[in-house]
């Protein structure tokens, strides 16, 4: 069971290492423009459609985001 521990600890790391540079992203796109040298992918317009997309999908949307925030939020 310390085995499943230690990989659980490790994937919640990573997760907040994702959203930290997901977040840092975000910034420096609206900082410098979507055609930023050293991130040259639109990441605004990545968030922006993957937010439309659970919302057309109307209660799945919705259902997804509940998951995604229990997710985030467990501690």
């Amino acid at each position: 069971m310390e085995w499943l521990q230690k990989t659980t600890a490790v994937l919640k790391q990573l997760t907040e290492i994702s959203v930290a540079i997901l977040a840092l992203a975000v910034v420096i796109q609206v900082l410098f423009g979507a055609g930023a040298a050293f991130f040259p992918v639109d990441v605004v317009g990545n968030v922006v459609a993957v937010t439309k997309a659970l919302g057309s999908e109307g209660l799945v949307g919705l259902v997804a985001i509940g998951v995604l925030l229990a997710v985030f939020n467990r501690k």
